[in-house]
């Protein structure tokens, strides 16, 4: 059972929820938490995992044999992303915008392209509270996300509950982080802007297929025209957490907030059930 918990907008609660979710059903269930948020990963510190193992992450990029290129052009054609411009008598490669893809290698008619690998980011993995925590970095500077969330996907072990903390948005990174879901829950929080990014992540689910529903955070603040946007949209509503002052101090010291309320380790259990009723587990 993969769950992915998402959002159009960011800060509103993701990683509080992942975190207490795992937490709370670790006693009964083999559970995996997954930050797929790799440009800015922070389940590590509530959880503080103890890392055992890191492995880098890396994407082949061209690398031009000048000796059988004939300057042709057609690798700079076919590349989408503009990584590789011919001009007299030399090819120009721009290792930041390659996105691997390969395509120059295989149009290359000469078979003056090979490839390298180039660093991009990083994947780490540890345990904590016998839950088993795998976290991704991207290198700073580096733009392509997708990869290292693809690598760090690569750990998950479907006989587990896995757990996916993913990027804020709607773009590559959060498509590559909830696409193989059972489930996904949308965090967000009752604001204008939590309403108008919550409609474009719903519209993300509904394209793939991936049934989902709501967690409101900071549910009584704002107003309430998310609840009466999910009702309009038969959108279930399974959790609120309220603005409290004890829930935003444990969380300013980075202790989960079942560990420092412990009468919210029940509410997410009975959250989880919640979740497992509709796809049948």
């Amino acid at each position: 059972m993969i769950i992915s918990i998402a959002s159009g907008k960011g800060g509103t609660g993701k990683t509080t929820v992942a975190v207490n979710l795992a937490l709370s059903i670790s006693e009964h269930e083999e559970v995996q938490l997954l930050d797929c948020d790799v440009e800015e990963p922070n389940a590590h510190i509530f959880l503080k995992p103890s890392f055992t193992k890191s492995e880098p992450v890396y994407i082949p990029v061209p690398k031009i044999n000048e000796s059988k290129c004939t300057y042709c052009g057609v690798c700079a054609e076919v590349c989408a992303f503009n990584a590789l411009a011919v001009i007299k008598d030399h090819v120009l490669v721009f290792p930041e915008l390659c996105h691997g893809c390969g395509g120059c290698a295989l149009a290359c008619a000469e078979g003056a392209i090979s490839e390298i690998n180039r660093k991009i980011g990083v994947v780490e993995k540890g345990q904590a509270f016998g839950i088993e925590f795998i976290h991704g970095k991207l290198d700073v500077g580096e733009a392509m996300a997708p990869p290292v969330i693809k690598a760090v996907k690569k750990h998950i072990n479907n006989s587990k509950v896995v757990i996916i903390d993913v990027p804020p948005g709607t773009s590559c990174p959060v498509i590559e982080s909830i696409k193989s879901s059972d489930f996904s829950i949308l965090v967000t929080e009752p604001t204008p802007f939590g309403l108008n990014d919550l409609i474009l992540a719903v519209e993300v689910l509904r394209e793939l297929k991936i049934p989902f529903g709501v967690v409101i955070n900071r549910a009584d603040v704002g107003d309430d025209e998310v609840d009466k946007y999910c009702q309009k949209e038969h959108i279930p509503i399974l959790l609120k957490i309220p603005m409290d002052d004890e829930i935003a101090r444990s969380y300013s010291r980075g202790i989960p907030l079942v560990q420092e309320i412990p009468k919210w380790k029940k509410v997410f259990q009975q959250f989880f059930n919640q979740i497992c009723l509709p796809i049948g587990r």
